[in-house]
């Protein structure tokens, strides 16, 4: 029930104003369409993918220039280019973690690689790429692919694939791929103390599974535990904590319908399900999320940020450890918000569908309007 309550009010409090301190949106490049990802290099230039298959480095002084070498992609529907990431010791060891739809248009689903990025004058280009992980693909609706992508503090890799439309057959068999969230070392091995490395059949790099479409995930920095959320049918988006072997549910239990309105289960919890810290009834239609600890926004201070994709804003989390407290709009009127990134600069950087990459500049007190 309480859950529940935290959802009711957050709706409750859409109109009023949020936060004391103001903040504009800082241009960064409006001609990538889907900005589905961002990761910021050691010399402040941002890497972002446009979900349409392209990989664009905007430097310092917002040039921006497409980096060659990617690998066949199938952009269609939900898939494409989605996310990217840095090594967590990116400056002693230079790999960049991608995730993609791979395939054909008639079967096809996410795969994940390692890449280095070659700087030669104006000229940027993949080299040294490793598939990591290649999940078995399907021949599907191109819907559900997931694909967030995070470290946790011992370096392992984790990453997750949406259901990709088959809630009945693939979230809750570990014998094959979706529906799942995943965890590898950093070179693509899989770690000797994942879940289901022992049991017959099962894909060894499974972390957990049950889950619809995970379109967030992050570390969160005060507990190291991953934390994810997911897109539920009609109702139901969830906040998960990501826990070894466990199982999330989907479809057997959910807050949500089917998008027609009638139900596919009675049951919201059930013995050996886990249930999420949070959800959303109505569907916020969550995309990415981060932690903020960046100084440069003290009165974000241990809150967690999501976008919405259905209702065009940023939400900010209040957080009690593991217990969220309350939500917020921190801003409202955006657009499909897509991407989150908070960079090594300490600035935030948001993606907004049709819109491009902006940086969220607090201003400063001799700046606010009254």
């Amino acid at each position: 029930m309480f859950k529940v309550l935290i959802s009711a009010c957050a709706y409750l409090a859409l109109s009023l104003p949020v936060l004391a301190a103001p903040y504009e949106l800082e241009p960064i490049n409006e001609q990538i369409t889907i900005p589905w990802g961002i990761t910021q290099l050691p010399d402040n230039a941002l890497l972002v993918t446009d979900r349409q298959g392209q990989l664009y480095h905007i430097d310092a002084n917002g040039k921006s220039t497409s980096v060659s070498g990617l690998p066949n992609i199938v952009a269609e529907r939900q898939g494409g280019l989605l996310d990217v990431v840095l090594h967590p010791q990116y400056e002693k060891t230079p790999w960049i973690y991608i995730s993609y739809s791979a395939g054909t248009e008639d079967a096809s689903n996410t795969a994940i690689l390692r890449t280095k990025l070659d700087k030669q004058g104006d000229n940027m280009a993949l080299s040294h790429t490793q598939i990591l992980y290649m999940a078995d693909a399907y021949a599907s609706k191109s819907v559900h692919f997931g694909s967030r992508i995070a470290f946790d503090t011992q370096g392992l890799l984790y990453f997750s694939i949406g259901d990709r439309g088959m809630r009945d057959v693939n979230p809750q068999d570990i014998s094959r791929d979706s529906g799942k969230i995943y965890r590898l070392n950093d070179d693509g091995s899989v770690p000797k103390d994942n879940p289901f490395v022992d049991k017959e059949g099962a894909k060894s790099a499974i972390y957990s599974y049950g889950h619809r479409n995970p379109q967030g995930m992050a570390l969160n920095p005060h507990t190291s535990a991953i934390w994810a959320h997911e897109h539920g049918p009609k109702g139901g988006d969830e906040l998960n904590i990501i826990e070894k072997g466990a199982n999330y549910g989907w479809p057997v239990i959910s807050y949500g319908v089917n998008y027609s309105g009638t139900s596919f289960t009675d049951l919201t919890e059930k013995a050996g399900m886990q249930q999420p810290i949070t959800y959303w009834v109505p569907s916020i239609a969550p995309s990415a999320m981060v932690f903020v600890t960046s100084e440069r926004y003290p009165e974000l201070a241990k809150q967690l940020l999501i976008g919405s994709l259905k209702f065009a804003k940023l939400i900010s989390v209040s957080l009690d450890g593991d217990k969220v407290t309350g939500q917020q709009d921190l801003l409202e009127n955006l657009g499909r918000v897509r991407s989150l990134h908070q960079g090594q600069d300490g600035y935030l950087y948001i993606g907004i569908d049709g819109r491009g990459v902006f940086k969220i500049n607090p201003l400063k007190d001799s700046d606010k309007s009254e």
